[in-house]
């Protein structure tokens, strides 16, 4: 028995169109996509359109634009114009002197950028345990008087939270406002949404979803744009920020329940002027979410401080026209003289912040990094290493805590004076697809809170050296290297 192939017979008007059509999509792709794009960026999207075209151009036309719709960043834009019209003859306490000049200009850019100014005569202090600060949100809800204003970018009702949520529905019950804001993509997929959703309701709370993903109500970006910022403020008075969800440690996953994962977090308890500066996040996002200005919360007289700390909060996101996150982290890289400690679970720097960090080590500056043993997310995770061979060799020691917990604190120690912390890591989607929010503290007092979290760290660790490095087998490099590509997708 013989088999006949027979080739399909295209008529060649059909093949010439085929050509003349992959053609004009590259030289459209070559025009369009370097447009006031990161390099890397572009040179990683035009990649893909070349080598997978069908599939390139479909995912570059659904998360090929890293900003937020135009109507979204007009609203940034009127919340910055107010902010710094209405602090501008403000008085946020008094600064600490003798700051150099390098941080002033750092202050100054973080304004510019964010609107927000520097405030003196802050308290601010550190919450390292997980469940600890949990239940020290839930009894500042408690004494809340005016209003609660809560917004997280995991909120979920489990059994670690209950007491959170007890002290909302307590607060409620009190006719106080409690306001709660929760990213729509985070919770929507976690095992507890619904019964979250249901104790809201049921409480009272005035709740909206950020950054929600509804077309048929005409809500719509790219769907990787997350609002990735934690806060808590109280009545004005007293606020929290930093890395930690209001959920249980192992996010209530049954792959990371498996794997026995949980989550180690760090969150910063704050009084003071600061406090207005954190409660202006809030109702900016309250507002790009529901039209709806706050006009009866008073932002323009603050409390006084249980401390002098010098504090400013910086946010960040794609509602800006540039990475506020970055600048403020490569200014502060690029300033210090001593000491850099670097705490991020997601440590994938672009070439900026790369060279920033390895030309201090060459300035001769200790620099350490802290991270995870192992990862939550793999692409992330081999991403993340493909850089450690270029770190160790500059001279960075790198700190892996160890599994099964995953290191998810965010904060940066400069010298023994500067110190920023919250939701912001050191990678690519922070810098530019995430909204965050972080804390700029100058105070020595501080700076030692954190080195003696940075100690526990330390000791829960183990150093990885170039040696060991040098011994990783091929297939891990290729994958490294491979996710290091995509990460660039932005």
């Amino acid at each position: 028995m013989s088999l006949n192939l027979t080739l399909v017979q295209w008529p060649w008007w059909v093949l010439a169109f085929a050509v003349v059509v992959d053609l004009a999509v590259r030289v459209t792709a070559i025009i369009v996509i370097p447009r006031n794009r990161r390099p890397t960026a572009a040179m990683a999207w035009l990649l893909a359109v070349f080598f997978i075209p069908y599939l390139g151009v479909l995912l570059f036309l659904i998360i090929g634009n890293p900003r937020l719709p135009r109507a979204r960043r007009r609203k940034q834009e009127q919340i910055n114009e107010y902010i710094a019209e209405t602090s501008d003859h403000l008085h946020f306490g008094t600064l600490r002197p003798n700051a150099p000049e390098w941080l002033r200009s750092v202050v100054r850019m973080n304004e510019h950028l964010g609107a927000l100014p520097i405030s003196g005569d802050n308290g601010a202090h550190l919450i390292s345990d997980y469940q600890e600060s949990l239940d020290a949100m839930a009894e500042a809800i408690r004494s809340a008087e005016e209003y609660v204003h809560v917004e997280f970018y995991i909120l979920q009702s489990d059994a670690s939270t209950d007491n959170f949520f007890r002290a909302m529905e307590e607060t409620a019950a009190r006719g106080v406002e409690v306001r709660v804001l929760l990213d729509h993509w985070a919770n929507r997929w976690k095992p507890n949404y619904r019964q979250t959703i249901k104790r809201l309701d049921a409480m009272g709370a005035n709740w909206h979803l950020l950054l929600p993903m509804q077309p048929f109500k005409g809500r719509m970006q790219r769907p990787d744009l997350r609002n990735h910022r934690k806060l808590l403020v109280i009545d004005g008075k007293v606020g929290y920020l930093g890395s930690q969800n209001v959920t249980d440690s192992s996010y209530n996953l049954p792959k990371n329940i498996k794997r026995g994962l949980h989550w180690v977090d760090l969150m910063v308890r704050v009084d003071g002027p600061i406090v207005l500066s954190l409660n202006a996040i809030f109702l900016a996002d309250w507002y790009s979410e529901t039209d709806e200005i706050l006009s009866d919360i008073d932002i323009t007289h603050p409390a006084s401080g249980s401390g002098d700390l010098d504090c400013q909060i910086v946010p960040s996101g794609p509602g800006f026209r540039v990475e506020n996150n970055l600048r403020l982290f490569l200014a502060l890289l690029y300033g210090a003289q001593t000491k850099i400690m670097m705490v991020s679970p997601y440590f994938v720097p672009d070439e900026a912040m790369l060279l920033a960090v390895t030309a201090a080590c060459d300035r001769g500056v200790q620099v350490e990094l802290f991270v995870s043993e192992e990862g939550d997310q793999a692409v992330v995770y081999h991403a993340q290493r493909s850089y450690y061979e270029a770190l160790l060799k500059a001279g960075v020691r790198i700190w892996m805590y160890r599994k099964p917990f995953i290191l998810h604190t965010k904060s940066l120690t400069i010298d023994d004076e500067i110190a920023v912390i919250g939701s912001s890591n050191m990678d690519m989607r922070s810098f530019g697809l995430n909204l965050e929010v972080s804390m700029l503290v100058r105070g020595a007092e501080f700076v030692d809170e954190l080195r003696a979290v940075e100690d526990q760290y330390r000791a829960l660790s183990r150093e990885l050296t170039l040696e060991e490095w040098k011994q990783q087998p091929l297939r891990s490099t290729v994958l490294d290297n491979l996710a290091r590509l995509t990460s660039a997708l932005q």
